[in-house]
């Protein structure tokens, strides 16, 4: 009989199950629904809400579908692992109901809550203790409803992240991680402890922090209430749960310092790990704990997120390229193309305001044209050697905190199918890079594997994990890759400065 790990990952476009054999390591099947992006509501201008029980609905269908392709029944799955969009607020009452519907991540009506507290509270007590400003992150969210949903408000019994509703709803059970609480703003790195300093501040009951359980262990187990509405085995237990960046880096296996997981579809995120407590003092980089965190253990993930990268790609793919023309083909057309492309730099901010640059918005540009030598084809390179310029920006702020950054792991997907993009960020950053085949749901199975004990490391966890390449840096072409990152970023802080 076959026994596998069931995960689940939370999105704001939707929900995706997969199921792993649990001897192999391998994926069985993955389904996500809706096939359709799910709506998001926005009330007002930069609101940006979803329905909770809409995760629960559509984790439900997506289990059905993967249930259905293997045949498995609810008593072949041994754990449950959950991956989750970050800095959410749920909030739900003594009765487990959710009282309104879910701020998510992008909603931006919380950012003067946040200022006002990273000015009255200071840098040094912020930075110091949570390592970051308070930001747009949970805990403001929730200062936002207290003043604007005061009836509401008095109503909480707890908050709860996205995975931690999720897990409510498989198990009738509330609480959450250190790993969660730190993404909201709500972990004291200092102390160890719930940030109470900020729950002051913004007048919030201790009460409303849900029971804090180690990220890799048995948080609860499914009650007979949901096992009857899945069917699943009552009992099955859930263990694990992470935010999606800090998933992602797990499932490329980046746990330990130095190493970093990437990613660059639209946008793109850097994450890297701490072996340390620190922040950046401008916030240009967030840092929470990693899902290996614990309070004698300090792995912090630092993570960097560039607006502007495929994005830029796929304009110039629309704007510059010729009709028709296929990403494979750009990539080809480029090739010719020498390092630097002669002089061409494109800043490629133009996707809203830059956290790495401070939250400005300088929009993109273009620099260096010659019209008498340059081509299509040098804009494309530009373009693609301007997103990777801007990941080794923000990476010279991660060594400034102490990273030193030798490894990165990637899926194979998006923009490390370019092997200009691979080897320009090789060659600049020093690193090795290592692509591999997986995705949140998968890592966070996995992870359930580790927490129920099935794997008794990482290593174990992640032996089937599927090395597809390896791009070491050309060491006789590193002069000209640092030359022609000279100059972009040579470019930008002129741009800065006026």
């Amino acid at each position: 009989m076959a026994r596998y790990l069931l995960g689940f990952d939370v999105g704001s476009s939707s929900v995706k199950a997969s199921l792993v054999d649990a001897e192999t390591g391998a994926c069985a099947a993955s389904a996500f629904y809706p096939e359709s992006e799910a709506p998001i509501m926005a009330v007002k201008a930069g609101w940006a809400e979803q329905d909770p029980q809409m995760w629960w609905d559509n984790a439900k269908l997506a289990f059905k579908k993967i249930m259905a392709e293997t045949g498995a029944s609810g008593e072949d799955v041994i754990a449950i692992g959950i991956s989750y969009q970050m800095h959410g607020l749920v909030c739900v009452d003594k009765q487990q109901q959710v009282l309104r519907p879910s701020i998510i991540w992008c909603d931006s009506r919380a950012v003067p809550y946040g200022e006002k507290a990273f000015n009255d509270l200071g840098s040094k007590q912020c930075l110091g203790h949570l390592l970051n400003s308070p930001g747009n992150f949970t805990a403001s969210k929730l200062a936002w409803v207290k003043e604007n949903e005061p009836e509401l408000f008095e109503r909480i019994d707890k908050i709860m992240l996205p995975g931690d509703y999720l897990a409510m709803k498989l198990s009738g059970v509330v609480n959450t991680t250190i790993s969660g609480l730190s993404e909201g703003m709500l972990w004291d790195f200092k102390e160890k402890q719930p940030a109470k300093f900020l729950l002051d501040y913004f007048g919030f009951s201790d009460s409303v922090i849900a029971d804090i359980v180690p990220t890799f262990s048995v948080q609860s187990v499914v009650s007979a209430e949901a096992a009857a509405e899945l069917g699943l085995k009552a009992g099955t237990p859930i263990s694990y749960r992470g935010g999606d960046q800090p998933n992602n880096a797990l499932s490329l296996n980046v746990l330990n310092p130095g190493e970093i997981a990437a990613t660059a579809g639209t946008s793109g995120v850097v994450y890297g790990v701490l072996g340390e407590a620190n922040y950046d003092p401008k916030s240009r980089v967030n840092t929470f704990a990693h899902v290996n965190y614990t309070t004698d253990l300090d792995r912090l993930g630092v993570l960097l997120c560039i607006n502007g990268t495929g994005i830029l790609n796929a304009w110039i793919r629309r704007n510059v390229a010729p009709e028709g023309i296929s990403y494979a083909d750009m990539n080809t057309m480029m090739e010719h193309v020498p390092v630097g492309s002669e002089g061409v730099t494109i800043i490629p901010f133009g996707n809203g305001a830059e956290r790495v640059l401070e939250n400005r918005e300088t929009g993109c540009s273009i620099h260096g044209v010659n019209f008498n030598k340059h081509s299509k084809a040098h804009l494309m390179r530009a373009a693609q050697e301007g997103i990777v310029f801007s990941f080794c920006y923000g990476m010279e702020i991660m060594q400034q905190m102490g990273m030193d950054i030798q490894n990165i792991h990637a899926g194979k997907a998006n923009m490390f199918l370019s092997d200009i993009f691979r080897n320009t960020l090789a060659g600049v950053s020093g690193a090795t890079i290592e692509l591999y085949e997986t995705d949140g749901s998968v890592g966070a199975a996995k992870g359930a594997g580790m927490g129920c004990g099935l794997y008794k490391d990482n290593h174990e966890a992640f032996a089937s994990l599927k090395k597809l390449a390896v791009i070491e840096p050309d060491e006789q072409k590193r002069t000209e890759y640092l030359s022609a990152y000279a100059a972009w970023k040579e470019t930008l802080e002129r741009m800065m400065r006026n």
